[in-house]
């Protein structure tokens, strides 16, 4: 009997590829679908409703971050594994606050996968051996509190916000997301305003900060 069922997000087929193999080593664990796209991963997690989504921070299109707040809301008790390159406390922070149930690096070992998953399966929060519990609490307070930058912006405005800092034009973001080219105009000032930064080269930067670009975007 199958007592887990695992969605794999992560926007690189071969990390997907190798993920898979270890998780089909596991006794009462099925991967019941994969993707490398934040939407289709909302998508997915809303069609197949799994016991747990092992996914990726940095995603095209929608990022972690906001994908493990939309899966939230979906109300399916789905868990989720947040997966990162970044050994960040302050990720890790972010991640939780996203509602996420546990945070692993991506060079942690195996047996720590496996842990992570048999705890958030029975319902504790799993934060990976190579971060200080003591420094993620401490940013979770200042998140909660609404110093952290992405905490100004409403969800729409995080997208555009990444769409912007991957290099999509105005035109693009609009029929992207079936908005007008005005309503992206409107929240890409806002978003500007909001951060106190006024030229892309800036918003990129804060995006990479954030978790919502990899670092080799720069």
């Amino acid at each position: 009997m199958i007592a887990c069922r695992v969605l794999l997000v992560d926007d690189h087929a071969l990390v997907r590829a190798g993920i898979r193999a270890l998780l089909e080593t596991l006794p009462q664990v099925e991967v019941v679908g994969e993707t490398g796209d934040g939407l289709a991963a909302v998508q997915l997690a809303t069609e197949l409703a799994p016991d747990v989504i092992l996914l990726d921070v940095t995603l095209p299109g929608l990022n972690g971050l906001e994908v493990a707040m939309r899966v939230a809301r979906l109300g399916t008790g789905t868990r989720v594994l947040m997966l990162s390159m970044h050994a960040s406390p302050e990720y890790a922070a972010r991640a939780f606050a996203a509602g996420a149930a546990g945070y692993l690096n991506k060079d942690s070992a195996f047996d720590e996968l496996s842990a992570a998953l048999d705890a958030i399966r029975a319902g504790r929060r799993y934060l990976c051996r190579a971060i200080d519990p003591a420094q993620v609490a401490v940013i979770e307070r200042k998140v909660a509190d609404g110093g952290c930058g992405l905490g100004r912006l409403a969800p729409r405005q995080r997208q555009i916000l990444q769409l912007v800092a991957e290099g999509y034009g105005t035109r693009e973001i609009a029929e992207r997301l079936f908005v007008s080219i005005k309503t992206v105009e409107t929240h890409r000032a806002q978003i500007m305003q909001r951060l106190d930064i006024h030229d892309v080269a800036g918003l990129v930067r804060f995006a990479i900060r954030h978790g919502l670009l990899p670092p080799e975007a720069t």
